[in-house]
């Protein structure tokens, strides 16, 4: 086993593994014994390539951001999965395991979504494949994603708000699992993170694994070298970490920066930073850090990012923060606003509010001028531009 890599039964250390109902067992285990199979397979993986090239749009370019770099005294560019298909990496993912499961004979497709991004992706894909899809939203996500929620529902997708707890990514994920008790012979449940029950950690990481191995091509074509001085990407679930890094886990060498949603602050009790407040316990269906309280129910996490505000997080993550490989940064809801302007105006791109929260971290490291830096940006603005307007209005920004 590869130091940084889950071992046969899904455990990244102490974390991970497979903690489900037991009428979900039979799904997870022929997911388990059928995943690497039909992925390995000839005919698939033309199809997934011409996918990710023709439709997705990749590779998607590596951009040196001058006036940025400038700024902050290093060499920054930036992984622009904003440019794909549907806007944002999260595409990387569906496209694959949409296929998966039309390969596995599977004919109903369901999955969860705060940001929207995700459920944007697979509705896409279904469409594409003609495949029927189910996507479940938090009703707090609904009102303030309102623009995905059209798309979904333009792509033919069933969206279901639901509106238990705090009507969020983490709620839409519990009645996701619903469905699937419910439903599993014919439904393939394709989630749009490094979370779940494995193999679903590890399957996720690797389809979002073209984003670090593009990453490795284009800098051996731009600075004739493949790796970076540091890779910085945004965390929630971690699918868009988990792709940014895949290629340079085993290169300490590489500095791996990873930026949660602190939110109004870690210690304000409005933060998703679940590396700062977590503790182990188990959520849909892995063993990780969870947000918690004294009694071990799931405390609610917080972010002005409709992607970040996840109370678990990849099980890999706390492995790592365990072996010191990465280091994990709060971003609070501020930082992440004020950069996302700032690269709006020093570049013309306006990042999601996922993104930013990666940008902010440029502010806390101390870089020499011959560092290379390479940021993820993860998605596209547009979903956020009610909730730019709001804060930057308010705030006297504009």
């Amino acid at each position: 086993m590869k130091p940084f890599f889950a071992n046969e039964q899904g455990y990244f250390g102490e974390y991970g593994g497979a903690f489900i109902p037991e009428i979900l067992y039979k799904c997870v285990e022929e997911l388990k014994n059928s995943y690497h199979s039909i992925m390995d397979n000839k005919d698939f993986k033309k199809e997934y390539e011409s996918l990710l090239k023709d439709y997705v749009g990749r590779p998607s370019s590596l951009y040196h951001a001058k006036r940025l770099s400038k700024k902050y005294g290093c060499k920054i560019y930036l992984k622009r999965e904003d440019l794909n298909h549907t806007g944002a990496h999260k595409i990387n993912n569906t496209v694959g395991q949409v296929l998966l499961a039309k390969h596995m004979g599977k004919t109903r497709i369901i999955a969860e979504t705060g940001a929207g991004q995700h459920g944007v992706a697979t509705a896409t894909v279904c469409a594409l494949m003609n495949i029927k899809c189910i996507v479940y939203m938090g009703k707090t996500d609904v009102e303030r994603q309102r623009v995905n929620v059209e798309k979904m529902k333009m792509l033919g997708a069933e969206v279901r708000p639901v509106t238990s707890g705090n009507m969020t990514l983490k709620d839409a994920t519990n009645d996701a699992i619903r469905d699937w008790c419910s439903n599993p012979k014919d439904t393939y449940y394709v989630i749009g993170s490094t979370v779940g029950p494995h193999p679903y950690p590890t399957m996720v990481a690797e389809l979002q694994s073209v984003i670090s191995k593009e990453i490795k091509e284009q800098l051996l074509e731009k600075e004739s070298r493949e790796n970076p001085d540091y890779i910085i990407a945004c965390v929630g679930g971690g699918s868009n970490a988990g792709g940014s890094i895949y290629h340079f886990l085993d290169n300490e060498k590489v500095k791996l920066i990873l930026c949660e949603a602190g939110g109004k602050g870690i210690n304000s009790g409005f933060s998703a930073a679940t590396i700062q407040l977590g503790k182990k316990g188990i959520i849909h269906g892995s063993k990780t850090l969870v947000m918690q309280n004294e009694d071990g129910q799931i405390q609610e996490p917080y972010s002005i990012s409709a992607g970040l505000d996840y109370p678990g997080i990849g099980p890999i993550y706390p492995y790592l923060k365990k072996r010191n490989r990465a280091k994990f940064l709060a971003i609070n809801d501020d930082e992440a606003m004020e950069s996302a302007l700032e690269l709006t105006r020093l570049e013309g791109i306006i990042p999601a509010i996922e993104s930013a929260h990666a940008l902010a971290s440029l502010k806390k490291i101390e870089f020499n001028k011959k560092d290379i830096v390479v940021v993820t940006i993860s998605g596209r603005g547009d979903k956020d531009m009610d909730t730019f307007l709001n804060y930057f209005e308010s705030h006297e920004m504009l």
